[in-house]
């Protein structure tokens, strides 16, 4: 039994017919999938390579490519990979594979192999192309067009002659295969090559699987909508979507770690037995990528000391404020006059005063984003909360449009730009509503509906499907003139300017099946995960697991006695996952989901050999974190754990150097 999409070479009576037919021959291979991930090279390529050589053929190049079948990467490496001199391409691939260069390709393309199967789902790419795996393929005679899957009536010796305007007598939305046939042979002068061949008669006998096409055809226009990748999870969202958004009761005591931002961790400005106000400053950047933090309630300092980060699990530098009930405010908390005189650098100052970060997840300092070196032509906003299970961005924006509208503002002013978009999944049809009536006579800020898409909110993914923008590899928004914001984020620029309050609470949504009675609130910084948790009623059973953020990118906790941050949106409660992890059987779903175009399931194999140069040459760097690939995994291998740890030992080894 031959291995599920495989394929073998042809026949040297087959082959060496082909070989002799030119020179300048470019070698290309695809590594075969659904197999066990190895380090070994598939053999049909060199052994090609040496029958061609045998023959006195001049080899322009041989390359090895993964997942030929997936045009929008082998697209890309195919133009790195073909030498300049080379006349004709010889495809060791199944159908599929040789079918897609055949497409990209301006030269002729040849088939090297028979493609083969026991009667699986052959093929299941993104690919437009199909591939019965009958093991005796025709593409060296067709031009690469497959008369089998493409001809209604899977004719291997021409037309019917029943085709009307190019259109199949048989189903006329399809195009005639033979007539595609025949004009690609003839763009490529090879007109004359059909009929000098013997006429070709189907071998019944070898294997016909037909395809589950319309499966096939409904993934691949969902993956390719919008930007290349990604996934449509299970939303869950009706479990708090429709719940009010409601203040959460005032915590006896708060923790707020010195670091919960991207940046140095800043350095304490009180400490033990001190009395501090709503507000007030306790915590000093302690850098240009740092962020300042302030008390959450006012009351009695009576500690700062080590406590459990609730992200990193280490224990780090955290300010203790026992509340005193009263909510004092500071001096320092008060609008700031005549705000529309602000400049751009008073803007900045006083978002980086206020300690203003990133409040999608990432937690970046918004003063450090913000002062842009390059010009700026449009800010967008990130209102999709692409997370399953998250409501809290949703219940933000129904409840502080115009707050939003107000902060998107204050950006536009700052950066320079000359538009702002807000970009909300269909998903919220009520708070699209809302915006466009709210924005209808502003003409410089859009509200741009996207099909939801998860991660429709990354970065780089809002840039190309708002804009068409393609932030290049290893580059940011601001490197094609875009600054991204999310929606909480330019609330709390709203609420640092107009109220003079910087960022002390931020919107939590607490949900998952495991919680009793799931919701939306507004929480202080530093307030205990356990708190939230126990007044949503607790979990319903004992087999529970938890997370901090979206069940995609969020970072699981086993110990609730941990603060919410500034960058924490989500406190979700679910059924741990018990299955453990198998061997990686290169199926290419995980490079079908990935976003960032990459080849994730390498990360993995080079992390366990220690061969992190590997990993660097994949572009570890460029990838977001997303979990596409963790959830997509058949095999449930923590790809994104070998990710994180990839990056930090890539980092250990550029500084060596």
């Amino acid at each position: 039994m031959e291995d599920y999409t495989k394929f073998r070479l042809k026949g040297n009576d087959e082959l060496i017919p082909l070989l002799e037919a030119g020179d300048d021959l470019f070698i290309l291979a695809c590594n075969k999938c659904f197999k066990e991930f190895t380090a070994e090279d598939e053999p049909e390529c060199d052994e090609l390579a040496g029958i061609a050589a045998g023959l006195g053929k001049k080899i322009a190049g041989c390359a090895k490519l993964d997942f030929l079948c997936n045009k929008t990467l082998t697209q890309k490496r195919l133009v790195e990979a073909l030498p300049q001199d080379a006349a004709k391409i010889i495809v060791v691939a199944c159908g599929l594979g040789i079918q897609t260069i055949a497409d990209i390709a301006d030269l002729p393309v040849c088939a090297a192999t028979d493609s083969v199967s026991y009667g699986g789902r052959h093929g299941m790419a993104l690919t437009q192309k199909l591939c019965q795996a009958c093991g005796q393929c025709y593409l060296n005679l067709t031009g690469g067009i497959c008369p089998i899957v493409d001809c209604s009536k899977s004719l291997v010796n021409g037309q019917c002659g029943g085709a009307k305007n190019g259109k199949c007598e048989v189903d006329k939305e399809k195009d005639c295969a033979w007539e595609n046939i025949y004009n690609r042979l003839q763009a490529q002068n090879r007109a004359g090559e059909l009929a000098s061949n013997p006429i070709e008669l189907r071998d019944y006998s070898k294997v016909d699987y037909k395809f589950i096409s319309s499966y096939v055809s409904s993934i691949r226009e969902k993956r390719l909508d919008g930007y290349y990748g990604g996934l449509h999870p299970s939303e869950r969202k009706e479990l708090s979507e429709h719940i009010g958004l409601a203040v959460f009761p005032e915590p006896a005591t708060v923790v707020i770690p010195l670091s919960q931002h991207t940046g140095a961790p800043a350095q304490p400005l009180v400490s033990a037995g001190e009395h501090v106000k709503l507000g007030q400053k306790i915590g000093e950047a302690a850098g240009y990528v740092s962020a300042m933090l302030h008390a959450s309630v006012s009351g009695e300092v009576t500690a700062v000391e080590p406590r459990k980060h609730p992200t990193t699990g280490a224990d780090v530098l955290s300010v203790v404020i026992r509340s005193d009930g009263k909510n004092e405010l500071h001096e320092s908390v008060k609008p700031y006059e005549n705000p529309d005189s602000l400049t751009a650098d008073d803007i900045l100052e006083i978002v980086r005063e206020k300690g203003l970060v990133g409040m999608g997840g990432a937690a970046f300092p918004t003063a450090v984003k913000l002062k842009s070196a390059k010009p700026i032509d449009t800010v967008l906003l990130n209102g999709c909360e692409c997370e399953p299970l998250l409501t809290a961005d949703h219940h933000v924006m129904l409840n502080y449009a115009d707050d939003i509208i107000y902060g998107l503002k204050v950006l536009l002013r700052t950066v320079g730009a000359e538009k702002g978009i807000i970009v909300v999944e269909d998903n919220k049809p009520d708070v699209i509503a809302l915006l466009e009536s709210k924005t209808s006579d502003i003409g410089n800020i859009e509200i741009l509906e996207a099909k939801t898409k998860y991660p429709q909110g990354a970065e780089k993914m809002l840039i190309k499907k708002a804009l068409g923008r393609q932030v290049p590899s290893g580059g940011l928004p601001l490197d094609v003139g875009v600054v991204v914001s999310n929606v909480s984020t330019v609330k709390a620029v709203s609420d640092a300017i107009q109220k003079g309050m910087p960022l002390i609470e931020r919107v939590v949504t607490v949900t998952g099946e495991k919680i009793e009675k799931p919701g939306n609130y507004i929480v202080k910084i530093g307030t205990p995960v356990m708190e939230l948790v126990s007044y949503c009623g607790g979990v319903t059973d004992d087999d529970v697991a938890f997370k901090l953020g979206g069940p995609m990118m969020g970072v699981a906790i086993s110990d609730l006695n941990v603060p919410v941050l500034k960058g924490t949106n989500g406190v979700i409660a679910f059924a741990p996952e018990d299955s453990e992890p198998s061997e990686c059987i290169r199926c290419g779903r995980c490079v079908d989901v990935c976003p960032m175009e990459l080849y994730p399931l390498y990360f993995p194999k080079y992390a366990g050999a220690g061969n992190w140069q590997g990993v660097k040459d994949k572009n570890v760097r460029d990838c977001m974190e997303c979990g596409c690939c963790d959830f997509i995994c058949s095999a449930k291998i923590p790809i994104r754990d070998a990710i994180k740890l990839g990056k930090k030992e890539v980092a250990a080894m550029e500084r060596k150097d």
